[in-house]
């Protein structure tokens, strides 16, 4: 079975041709395989010729023209030139001119008639990120990305993937080919490893010597200097295409919806799209080395002036504090950047870049700056320095973005705990902290942490959603929402249960919007993430041990205080202790339309929870006496769940009717979601549907003259 490699790079200079000239020779030459080259670099034609010493009469777009126009003329040994060392060579144009006539629609049809005639097809894609590039890639079962121990090269290559993973490419389909990995003022291969989300496939030294005497000769360097450092690489390379069938996989075509929202149709389209204005290509490639150790200088003079290293990290709590520090911090940057590097870097991007990056490394978040940042990101999961998980659109990804070491994890998670009094080491290795703007963070580190420090942030939305929202996006009926809103305003005790990252708390801050405004609402929460609209309110935070292991205020010391302090509602962030029985008592004792959430699969599985809560936290009363408090405290469960597509959805409204029999409570559902099935597009298909169960509570709804309808529960 023929299989396609291309290799690409939107970095001239980097040695991708050679690359390919001579991967496509010793997989000719070495391994006995037929091989087609196809030089579709439109921007520089002749590169590919001259260094195979081939002359070519006609091109791909010849053979296009012909297939178009007089199919049953059409002779592939027409356009293929066959080079001395046994590899057919195909080019894409032989000069600039005819790149126009070039039909990106019309690639796949020429690489339709290649596989039939070759094992192997090896593309030089050029460095433009074009249609041309895009229908190409369609026909890859492998895509080499090269990279230069460079600065640059390293940003240019981060941006392809970012903008492959955008238009929904498979990461596990491109790998690295890092060249000139010798470089003495290169950057390190670790470095670069640490820098790209992709494997290193191949290391290939630098010989600038024996690579130019090649190139001058019109010969392949594989077969000038067989023995060479660069031949070898090369040809290990080649030796692994043929013995590593794991690195293959079925071509895949990019989004085309995608790709029409980007609007590609110039190179550098996509760099505009996501917020690049312009790729820093401004800086000549001789001095690229350069900026890592710029970097560097100026990160650690900053640090020195700053005197970093002792500065008080509750500043960080502060926004305003933490604003000054940043905009004092970039001033100094943009000076030191002017005193060390002069005219050096003459691009104002690349300054704003170099700027922007060492601040964020001094002061912020580093690699998550720009997560945070990003608003239809939900979910931010460090795994480790390697590996950083972002949730978008409620579905997991892996991005680009890397920390330099565990240490640098390390930092920022005490840069985010220290300012609220928290604290982590090896004798308290995990801990539950937030972020100034109120996003949720939950970090664990060796000894338990085995793969190295790891870092969950649940983003606090800016937004306060309403329930129109909601109902708009599909995740409840309006009939629901009035059921639900009616609910609230006659102070029924609600619990909201569901898995983890299923909206929980979004839903609690929800049903929170309709507690009237005169109303005192005190909340108590592990780490303060809800988000009321009540001038009325009162939050309340639990708090760790300190270093000698005292000092801990929990929820439950925290609850049982408001009780004290003349409460109208009390809503609990989550029940997951002994506070779930406070909880059901203060419902049971005059403080009803309260709220909490607690995790539970189900609405039935509500009841399993509660009773192992209360039984683990070491409460020995019998199952009959909890069930009786439950089914006299609680009136509504409210379930939510994410599904298979992302989406979050109120998948049930059940009434807690009292005592079925001795342990058993009467469950009755008011709403369901039913799912129907999948689309092509693998989106859930279904609806919310009443049952037809009409609550006890109803006539209590009315007699209280909340308006809502008797046809919200009838069956449509």
């Amino acid at each position: 079975m023929s299989k396609t490699v291309v290799i690409f790079s939107t970095k001239g200079g980097v040695g991708k041709t050679l690359i390919a000239a001579n991967l496509a020779v010793s997989l000719a030459q070495d391994q006995g395989k037929k091989v087609c080259l196809v030089d579709l670099d439109v921007q520089a034609p002749g590169d590919m010729a001259k260094m195979l010493n081939a002359n070519p009469q006609k091109a791909m777009v010849d053979a296009i023209n012909v297939l178009k126009k007089q199919p049953q003329s059409f002779k592939k040994a027409d356009f293929i030139v066959q080079v001395s060392s046994k590899v057919d060579f195909l080019p894409a144009v032989l000069r600039p001119q005819q790149s126009s006539y070039l039909e990106s629609s019309k690639i796949k049809d020429v690489f339709a008639l290649l596989v039939k005639d070759y094992d192997y097809i090896i593309v030089d894609a050029g460095k433009s990120f074009s249609e041309i590039f895009v229908a190409t890639l369609n026909q890859a079962n492998l895509f080499f990305l090269v990279v230069n121990p460079d600065v640059i090269s390293i940003y240019q290559t981060k941006w392809i993937l970012d903008t492959l993973q955008f238009l929904s490419f498979p990461l596990s389909m491109i790998k690295g080919i890092l060249n000139r990995a010798e470089s003495v003022s290169g950057i390190s291969w670790q470095e670069v490893k640490v820098s790209l989300p992709i494997d290193i496939i191949s290391q290939i030294p630098s010989e600038g010597k024996n690579v130019g005497l090649a190139i001058n000769r019109g010969v392949p360097i594989v077969l000038e200097s067989p023995r060479s450092k660069v031949s070898l690489a090369i040809k290990q390379l080649s030796s692994d295409l043929i013995t590593k069938n794991n690195l293959f996989v079925e071509h895949r075509e990019i989004d085309q919806l995608k790709l029409k929202e980007l609007s590609v149709e110039k190179s550098g389209a996509f760099w505009q799209k996501e917020g690049m204005s312009e790729s820093p290509l401004e800086i000549e490639d001789d001095k690229s080395d350069e900026i890592v150790y710029l970097k560097r200088r100026i990160h650690a003079r900053l640090i020195e002036q700053l005197n970093i290293k002792r500065l008080d990290l509750k500043v960080f709590s502060d926004c305003n504090k933490t604003r000054e520090l940043r905009n004092k911090a970039e001033v100094m940057v943009t000076n030191l950047l002017t005193e060390e590097a002069g005219s050096f870097i003459s691009s104002l991007d690349v300054r704003r870049k170099l700027v922007k990056e060492i601040v964020g490394e001094a002061l912020g978040l580093g690699p998550l700056e720009d997560l945070l940042a990003d608003d239809e990101i939900t979910d931010i999961m460090v795994n480790n320095k390697d590996e950083i998980y972002a949730e978008k659109h409620g579905k997991i990804e892996l991005t680009s973005k890397k920390f330099i070491s565990n240490e640098q994890v390390r930092t920022i998670i005490e840069r985010i705990i220290a300012p609220i009094g928290r604290r982590i080491d090896e004798s308290v290795p995990m801990v539950d902290a937030r972020l100034a703007d109120g996003s949720r963070v939950n970090a664990i580190i060796p000894p338990l942490a085995l793969t190295g420090p790891t870092l969950t942030i649940r983003k606090f939305r800016k937004e306060r959603l309403r329930i129109e929202e909601l109902v708009s996006f599909g995740s409840l009926s309006q009939a629901m929402a009035d059921f639900i809103k009616a609910s609230v305003l006659s102070r029924k005790n609600i619990i909201v249960s569901g898995g983890t990252g299923s909206g929980k708390t979004t839903v609690l801050n929800i049903l929170s919007a309709d507690i009237p405004s005169d109303e005192r609402i005190i909340t108590i929460e592990d780490a303060a993430e809800l988000k009321l609209s009540q001038d009325h309110w009162v939050r309340l935070e639990s708090r760790p041990p300190n270093i000698e292991g005292k000092g801990a205020i929990t929820i439950r010391d925290l609850f049982r205080n408001t009780l004290r302090m003349r409460p109208d509602r009390i809503i609990v962030g989550e029940c997951r202790g002994l506070e779930s029985l406070d909880m059901l008592q203060a419902m049971n004792t005059g403080h009803d339309g309260s709220m909490t959430t607690i995790h539970a699969n189900s609405t039935y599985d509500v009841l399993s929870r509660l009773d192992s809560t209360i039984l683990m936290s070491g409460i020995e009363l019998p199952i009959r006496a909890i069930r009786e408090m439950v089914a006299s405290a609680v009136d509504i469960i409210v379930q939510t769940a994410r599904l298979s597509d992302g989406s979050r959805k109120i998948m049930a409204i059940t009434e807690v009717c009292g005592m079925k029999d001795e342990i058993h409570i009467d469950l009755q559902d008011i709403f369901l979601f039913k799912q129907t099935g999948i689309d092509e597009k693998h989106m859930v298909l279904g609806s919310h549907i009443p049952t037809g169960y009409i609550p006890t509570f109803f006539e209590d709804i009315k007699i209280r003259g909340i308006p809502l309808s008797e046809s919200v529960f009838q069956k449509s």
